[in-house]
């Protein structure tokens, strides 16, 4: 069955919903979630592990081929095509073979671009639809590659899949979501629908609400949604799935809003955009005479042998500006990605001048 979601999209109730279990443990299980969520949600996509790539060798890294049947008969049940991980060729001539509507191309492959052209190759003349997830770091031209690799191929049908980024002891988010890399990937690839998977970034159920509406809110086309019939009895990642009565609950409180301006709404906003652009303006004016003076501040360190960077005049500058984030009413993380951004700009300045010649 071809999804063909990227030409089809307006046939499918926003948000398209993919939901399932994180892994594939039993034939009952996969029926039992099947069942249930078809009544509860009825979603666009099943979706369940058959594979498994783990961290660590001992743990569970999923039924393997023998688990494909199961997931294809509970579809075919519920009357829901289904999806799965495929990591290399074997994984996607087995998923072919078996019968899997859509494949999807997990973090931890995307991260290597040999891995993701033998996938390429693999379904190379075939008309699947492949869904890639984002590689685990934050980089935006690994994940555009990869679709380029399945373009290359021959592979028009993508969807790309927002799972968040690889972060050491977060206190909020498993993977951090660094909304602006998906947002990139939106400019870059306009053509392909993004889908968020609330569950990798929050990897607690509590969060999944709040990582969905922010999806919903930056226009996302749809939701992957780990969903197991008794999740703390998972097999695999129990603290981030959710049961299909509890998918059903979060479906409902999600606020839909419209993707487009029309009406009286148009002349409302277009007054603040003209601000907004004003605004920008003069800040862009700013930040010219501020370099103008770094430019200066270059010249008199060349004449006087001191290094650009001063590193306690400018930890002195970070401290004075964020204590200000208050007041000003911007996020502290703000601050420092703009206070950063200007300090590279000027070092850049001072460069040139101190090393003409020199990139």
């Amino acid at each position: 069955m071809k999804l063909d979601l990227r030409n089809n999209l307006k046939k499918y109730k926003r948000p398209f919903l993919i939901a399932g279990p994180c892994s594939v443990e039993s034939e009952e299980q996969v029926m039992e979630v099947a069942m249930a969520i078809a009544v509860k949600t009825k979603p666009a996509l099943l979706r369940g592990g058959i594979w498994k790539p783990r961290t660590r060798p001992d743990s569970f890294e999923g039924v393997g081929t023998i688990g494909l049947p199961w997931l294809i008969n509970a579809g075919k049940k519920v009357g829901i095509p289904v999806t799965t991980e495929v990591a290399n060729a074997k994984h996607v001539e087995a998923a072919l073979e078996a019968g899997v509507d859509v494949l999807w191309v997990g973090a931890r492959t995307t991260v290597n671009p040999f891995a993701v052209q033998e996938i390429a190759d693999a379904i190379q003349g075939t008309d699947i639809t492949v869904m890639v997830k984002n590689p685990i770091n934050p980089d935006l031209m690994l994940w555009v590659g990869a679709f380029e690799r399945f373009q290359k191929a021959g592979i028009q049908d993508l969807v790309a899949i927002h799972r968040g980024f690889s972060v050491y002891k977060h206190p909020k988010y498993r993977n951090v979501p660094n909304w602006e890399i998906p947002i990139g990937l939106m400019e870059e690839m306009p053509e392909i629908p993004v889908i968020c998977d609330p569950s990798h970034i929050s990897g607690e159920r509590d969060g999944l609400l709040h990582v969905a509406q922010k999806a919903m809110d930056l226009n996302f086309a749809g939701l992957m949604i780990e969903t197991h019939s008794h999740p703390d009895k998972a097999w695999s990642d129990a603290k981030q799935q959710i049961t299909p009565a509890q998918l059903k609950i979060l479906m409902d409180q999600l606020i839909l809003r419209k993707a487009s301006i029309h009406g009286e709404d148009i002349g409302f906003i277009e007054i603040q955009r003209k601000k907004i652009a004003e605004i920008d303006d003069q800040l862009f004016e700013l930040l010219k005479q501020r370099m103008q003076i770094s430019r200066a501040v270059g010249d008199y360190k060349k004449e006087n042998g001191v290094t650009i960077l001063q590193t306690e005049h400018w930890k002195k500058i970070i401290e004075q500006r964020l204590s200000k984030a208050n007041e000003l009413e911007l996020s502290i993380d703000f601050l420092r990605s703009v206070l950063d951004a200007i300090h590279q700009e000027s070092i850049r300045h001072q460069t040139e001048v101190m090393n003409p010649g020199m990139k």
